[in-house]
């Protein structure tokens, strides 16, 4: 199961969907493009706004500064994480923590 961790300027996206078999699983796919698109637009447009690290199944993303269209990216990455969630829901987990 893929499980994304969201707080107040951290996000955590780990583990595998166990939809099919590696290499061959649409949903980590997706969830994969989904990251990346994010992370590239957002460091195109202020490389210095996130701190990311991307290891073996782990992706972490730091927000370092904030503005209107980091948060509008993350934001929109976040919603189509729930849209793949409802078609996958055994698939992945979202936790979203507030402070």
């Amino acid at each position: 199961m893929i499980k994304v961790e969201k707080k107040k300027n951290f996000i955590s996206i780990s583990g595998h969907a166990m939809y099919d078999t590696l290499g061959k699983d649409i949903v980590c796919a997706s969830v994969s493009t989904m990251v990346t698109v994010t992370v590239n637009a957002i460091l195109k447009i202020d490389e210095t706004s996130i701190n990311y690290t991307s290891e073996k199944g782990k992706v972490i993303i730091k927000v370092l500064k904030e503005n209107k269209m980091i948060k509008l990216l993350l934001d929109n990455m976040m919603d189509l994480l729930y849209e793949l969630k409802k078609q996958y829901p055994k698939n992945i987990k979202i936790e979203e923590v507030s402070s």
